[in-house]
């Protein structure tokens, strides 16, 4: 039986401005005074794990161990099918050490092209992931997991969103999730049905 979250303060494990402002919407109807590890000076542990599980794990425990309070973490990343489901748990990697997004984007074109894949929908053929983990302050771990099917799309579109969202197009869409509307896609994306699954689980 998952556990109730029925406290009145969060800790959003995180130092993404985009990120955090994602989950602030997505419990605003909740009750919840929602801080961010940034805004509390907490420092970003170390992602050495090799799945989205146990990177989020690992940054909910640190942040609730940290700051004494229950603790959110988000990780997330992009698999692209061609390049065998690179960049995967290395999403925020590929953006070099500046994590700018357009050196991931631009990443990816550059494998495409040594690898000779074809514009097609097939082949670029994408998933975002997203993991979601909720620590308490005794280490009390609830875990779930939501994907976004597309493609990648080139030249990036859009100027909503955050990360490689200018060159993802969801299955069924024309557009990609940067030139959607921030309740738009929410209400479709990977974090968003993360999140519908964690608030019936733990805030109904």
């Amino acid at each position: 039986m998952p556990r109730r979250f029925v406290l009145p303060k969060l800790i959003v494990a995180t130092h993404n401005r985009g990120k955090a402002g994602e989950i602030r919407t997505m419990l605003s109807g909740f009750g919840v005074e929602i801080v961010s590890a940034a805004e509390l000076g907490l420092p970003a542990p170390p992602e050495t794990g090799t799945t989205f599980e146990t990177n989020a794990t690992l940054k909910a425990l640190a942040a609730t161990r940290a700051g004494k309070l229950p603790a959110l973490a988000d990780d997330s990343g992009l698999s692209v099918h061609a390049l065998d489901g690179q960049p995967g748990v290395y999403t925020a990697d590929w953006e070099g050490p500046t994590r700018d997004a357009m050196v991931g984007m631009e990443r990816i074109q550059d494998e495409f092209a040594q690898r000779g894949v074809p514009d097609t929908d097939t082949a670029r053929r994408a998933t975002f992931h997203c993991v979601l983990a909720l620590a308490w302050p005794d280490e009390h771990v609830e875990l779930v997991h939501g994907t976004l099917e597309g493609r990648i799309v080139w030249p990036p579109r859009g100027s909503g969103g955050h990360g490689y969202d200018p060159c993802f197009q969801p299955l069924g869409e024309t557009r990609s999730t940067a030139e959607m509307t921030a309740d738009e896609k929410n209400a479709i994306s990977h974090r968003g049905r993360a999140f519908a699954k964690l608030v019936e689980a733990c805030f109904r």
